[in-house]
């Protein structure tokens, strides 16, 4: 079966919230798998920046330019 995600980002919970919002305002869809939380929940530790941000494969041309400014802003 192929996959229908494809992993875009993953960084800390208020950058991937922001990405995600990007995208929104593009009409992109998108989910987020939060590791930090579910580490949490299971009662034991996992790195700040676990949190995954996922988009379907068919929106990857279209979200790429968005992501690529985004890396831009915050690594500048």
């Amino acid at each position: 079966m192929e996959e229908t995600y494809a992993k875009i980002f993953t960084d800390n919970a208020i950058l991937v919230n922001r990405l995600q919002t990007l995208l929104s305002d593009a009409e992109i869809a998108s989910r987020i798998s939060d590791g930090v939380e579910s580490a949490r929940l299971g009662g034991f530790g996992a790195p700040d920046n676990s949190v995954e941000l996922y988009i379907f494969k068919k929106d990857q041309e279209k979200a790429q330019p968005i992501v690529a400014a985004y890396k831009k802003e915050i690594n500048s």
